[in-house]
């Protein structure tokens, strides 16, 4: 995976999936349908100013709550690069990782920015903001091809050839 920057969006602890995409909006055709919703309970009109490039760093617990497969899918319509949490709830985490979108945990970066600020991700070192550098885990090899490829159906096409 490649390094990158982008322009961060600042949310709290236990932005649940509810929060992400709201149940009434499930009932909408595609994923481009319901994301202009995204985060509306929360933070009306958030989705309309995210570009594609853009990161979420949150607090503890992001992606708690249902199981739902939209929420992921929409932040990555929404076009963001990552997420970048102090904790992600377990299923959202494979979800994530599932669907192509890139989960990276951090306890202390949430804390030190403002929303707006611009950071750089060197993928499976740190993360670099204002001149300070945030360690990170590395990701195990088979999750880096799945993000890789787009997602986990993508992965297996791609490894078995289809």
């Amino acid at each position: 995976m490649e390094n990158f920057s982008g322009k961060i969006w600042v949310l709290g602890d236990d932005i649940d999936t509810d929060i992400i995409i709201p149940t009434e909006y499930l009932a909408l055709k595609t994923v481009n349908d319901m994301a202009p919703y995204a985060f509306s309970p929360l933070r009306p009109g958030l989705a309309a100013q995210i570009k594609e490039g853009d990161i979420l760093v949150a607090g503890k617990n992001f992606g708690c709550g249902s199981s739902r497969e939209q929420a992921p899918e929409i932040i990555k319509a929404l076009g963001v690069k990552a997420v970048i949490a102090k904790s992600f709830a377990r299923i959202f985490f494979r979800n994530a990782i599932n669907n192509g979108l890139l989960l990276i945990e951090n306890d202390k970066l949430r804390d030190a920015v403002n929303e707006g600020d611009e950071i750089t991700v060197t993928m499976n070192e740190a993360i670099e903001h204002k001149g300070m550098k945030y360690p990170i885990t590395s990701l195990p090899q088979n999750l880096v091809e799945i993000l890789e490829a787009g997602g986990l159906v993508k992965a297996m096409q791609k490894r078995n050839r289809f």
